[in-house]
């Protein structure tokens, strides 16, 4: 889609050529100085038809004095970016006609318009006309809807133009992270996910990307990893993606992304209630490709690596089984007590293999665990981190996209419950606290750089009838990935001892030369 900025007054509006446009005013800025817009909307009010409150709309067809086609009005509870936003998805149903092919959006007179509104217009347009078509022939048509003129100040230009560029970008990034998600099991394969990797490669010249297969997988030392995958027919992929932005001297950010296409809980087999929606649990690795998708589209002075382990998780006569014992690449031992916590499984290899960036900071993103949802529901990220800094970036880079997410402890004496008579550690402890074990388990692979877990489990889809993947966290993802360029960057970790135990740091360090 096309998003553009016009500089024009209020009286200008009532020549804009359109097919429908779109205003949002508020109950303390009800005009917007077009005279016949306004005298509609004054009559509207008198007959009842309309209320200064939030969330009331007005639909008008062929507007007396108004070159567009189409009128709709939406009232905002307020001037925020959040509140425009909500306004704006009210009025989107009415820009979705097959025949509809530019919308113009304006303001009530007195409203500024800041990159975050327009930031904003971009998301809430292209959630509401996007359309999962690839495995339902009887899908309506997507929306005709190719230009979207924001109207607004000449002052306020500037910032709408920014805003714009970046909600384009960011829109294109979480279809993507979407449309990948609400691909069903059989058609979201590790094997196509590594082709749509491949594909962004090929679309943007400035994007390495390279595919792991399953020997590769074995030569680097990914035990872990493939103990996961060895119940399914379907081989695993291990994606690696490069963004060059900025100097060699540069540390990279990594992004690491759980791939699960599918989610059976291996032995440890889920409930038949709500399994299909278990072809989400790649969310994570979704959300990589959409931030590179975004950062492609942005081009920011910033080094980006993305890593996604990606494989099904299957219950077979070669699955693993419970109180089986795995060797990580790091060279940890891992009694795995319960076959559906397998992302962490996966995860912690690809942490592991971040190392050998030399990362500023490394941001893992899984459907990781249930026990996030009890605690979050589906507002907030859960956000795992012991490092200050970091968490307060990523934080603010929620607040900034409206992809927010919610600071979680991280204290080591959650570890206790990960001790193992068998190996070094658990992949599981008890019911209570489960998204915190899960994160201290993951921490324990990343002590060599600053880390930080997402865990997207209650906001990378929706259930009901409003089922499918929803984007997140690609807005946050690529708010804070921009936030590292130039002085806002934060510094790599100073490492002084070994990440994890000695023998373990041995183990790795011969792989990766064998490798």
């Amino acid at each position: 889609m096309d998003y553009r900025n016009v500089a024009g007054t209020g009286p200008e509006l009532a020549g804009f050529s359109a097919d429908v446009l779109l205003v949002v005013l508020t109950p303390e800025a009800p005009r917007t100085g077009c005279q016949p817009l306004d005298a509609l909307v004054s009559e509207a009010l008198a007959a009842g038809d309309l209320e200064l409150k939030d969330g009331q709309t007005l639909y008008v067809h062929r507007p007396a004095g108004l070159k567009a086609l189409r009128l709709a009005v939406a009232v905002a509870g307020g001037d925020t970016p959040r509140q425009f936003k909500s306004a704006v998805a009210r009025l989107a149903g009415h820009a979705k006609g097959a025949r509809l092919a530019h919308a113009g959006v304006a303001v009530a007179q007195g409203l500024a318009v800041t990159a975050a509104h327009a930031e904003a217009l971009a998301a809430a347009l292209a959630d509401a006309t996007y359309v999962y078509s690839l495995s339902k022939p009887s899908a309506p048509k997507p929306a005709g809807l190719k230009k979207v003129s924001l109207i607004t100040s000449a002052a306020d230009a500037p910032g709408a133009r920014e805003g714009l560029a970046r909600g384009q970008a960011l829109a294109a990034g979480s279809t993507l992270a979407r449309e990948l998600g609400n691909r069903p099991g059989n058609y979201c394969t590790p094997t196509s996910l590594a082709n749509e990797a491949r594909q962004l490669g090929k679309a943007y010249k400035h994007l390495k990307v390279e595919v792991l297969d399953r020997a590769a997988i074995e030569k680097i030392g990914m035990g872990s990893f493939l103990s996961v995958a060895k119940g399914s027919a379907e081989p695993p992929r291990f994606i690696v993606l490069r963004y060059e932005g900025a100097g060699k001297d540069q540390a990279p950010v990594v992004l690491v992304g759980k791939g699960i296409t599918f989610d059976t809980g291996g032995i440890s087999i889920k409930p038949a209630g709500d399994m299909d929606e278990m072809k989400f649990d790649m969310g994570g690795a979704a959300s990589v490709l959409g931030t590179f998708r975004a950062v492609a589209e942005l081009r920011p002075k910033v080094n980006l690596i993305g890593l996604v382990p990606t494989c099904e998780n299957m219950p077979s006569g070669t699955a693993t089984k419970p109180g089986d014992v795995v060797t990580s690449l790091s060279g940890q031992t891992i009694e795995v007590l319960n076959t559906d916590a397998e992302g962490r499984l996966i995860l912690c290899d690809a942490l592991t293999y971040a190392e050998r960036f030399k990362p500023a900071v490394v941001v893992d993103i899984a459907t990781l665990t249930g026990a996030c949802v009890i605690a979050l529901g589906h507002i907030h990220s859960g956000l795992f981190s012991a490092d200050d800094e970091l968490a307060d970036a990523l934080e603010q880079a929620g607040k900034a996209s409206g992809d927010t997410a919610w600071r979680m402890p991280l204290d080591d004496e959650y570890g206790e419950s990960l001790k193992s008579n068998f190996a070094d550690m658990g992949n599981v402890g008890g019911r209570a606290g489960g998204a915190i074990t899960a994160a201290v388990f993951l921490g324990k692979f990343t002590k060599a750089y600053r880390w930080a877990h997402l865990d997207i489990a209650g906001t990378a889809w929706k259930s009901g009838g409003a089922k499918g993947g929803t984007g997140r966290p690609v807005p946050l993802l690529t708010h804070f990935v921009l936030s590292q360029q130039g002085k806002g960057a934060l510094a790599p970790k100073a490492v002084t001892k070994a990440a994890n135990k000695p023998a373990a740091r041995k183990t790795v360090a011969r792989r990766a030369a064998k490798a």
